[in-house]
């Protein structure tokens, strides 16, 4: 079950269960749809995977017992441990490279 991370991990944006905007790799690090276009490029700076948009858990347990009410989103904030610089370098040297070829 995923986390549903509560903000973007670049620039702080919240990033509530049901906001359209969230994004994460397959390690499920979060970032906005804007950190992901105009900064990342597509290269997540943790693990250098691609994005996909997150899903988003029902707010309401159309199954019984599936849905926030029960399985709830995560409240623990992270940040990035790079620096820009880093993360620039590495997102140069990884972005024209396809996600399924990295």
């Amino acid at each position: 079950m995923l986390e549903l991370r509560p903000n973007c991990e670049m620039c702080d944006k919240d990033l509530p269960p049901d906001a359209t905007e969230a994004r994460i790799c397959s390690y499920e690090c979060t970032f906005c749809a804007d950190c992901v276009d105009s900064v990342l490029h597509n290269v997540c700076p943790n693990c250098a995977g691609g994005f996909v948009p997150r899903p988003i858990r029902p707010k309401i347990d159309r199954r019984k017992g599936v849905g926030l009410v029960h399985q709830p989103a995560s409240l623990e904030r992270r940040s990035l441990k790079y620096s820009l610089d880093d993360i620039a370098a590495q997102t140069a040297a990884t972005k024209g490279i396809a996600p399924q070829d990295r």
